[in-house]
């Protein structure tokens, strides 16, 4: 990917933080501290104002630079998970990678710092998908909707809504929707 994509994708990622975030912070109400879509909407803002200032010779630089404002900017574990997966996939677009490898790259940051899997109600839900779809040439908004849906039935078992254990059920987990958002602005970046 270019720089110019990768920007692209950060301010298509950006916008549709800044359109859900009532949504997000809604959806983390019940089984959070209901802040998620505050603090991603100050997050991304600031990486796109610190995009906007400078020009990239690469996206690898691109995601350095929006992993380096959500760490700092973004409260709870969100920044430091959202910074781990853009810090891992700035290294291996660095190192050549394809999309599905550096979205890979991301999510194995994910797990390393939040020590999550599949199954646990957790943005890793979402994220594992996709790496998946990308080889195989199936992403679609279909895909990505449905991976963040089905965190819907699941409990709870990582992270803050783990505190609420069975009440944790039948809500869709905050970071999966925003990692869905997220997986959005790509396809949206690819086709245009």
């Amino acid at each position: 990917m270019d720089a110019a994509r990768a920007k692209k994708w950060m301010q298509l990622f950006n916008e549709k933080i800044q359109d859900q975030k009532d949504y997000l912070s809604d959806l983390d109400t019940p089984i959070g501290d209901g802040d998620h879509g505050a603090n991603m909407a100050r997050g991304m803002a600031a990486a796109v104002e610190s995009l906007a200032a400078k020009d990239f010779a690469s996206a690898a630089e691109v995601f350095q630079a929006v992993s380096m404002q959500l760490i700092s900017k973004v409260g709870g574990a969100s920044g430091p998970l959202y910074g781990s997966a853009f810090m891992g996939m700035a290294k291996a677009e660095k190192d050549g990678k394809d999309l599905s490898e550096v979205i890979q790259a991301g999510l194995d940051m994910i797990q390393k710092r939040g020590k999550a899997v599949p199954g646990e109600k957790t943005m890793v839900d979402v994220w594992s998908g996709i790496p998946i779809s990308l080889q195989s040439g199936d992403l679609t908004l279909e895909k990505i909707g449905s991976l963040v849906e089905a965190t819907k039935d699941l409990k709870a078992t990582k992270g803050r809504a783990s505190y609420v254990g069975e009440r944790s059920i039948d809500h869709i987990d905050p970071g999966s929707a925003s990692s869905g958002l997220l997986f959005e602005a790509l396809l949206e970046t690819e086709a245009g």
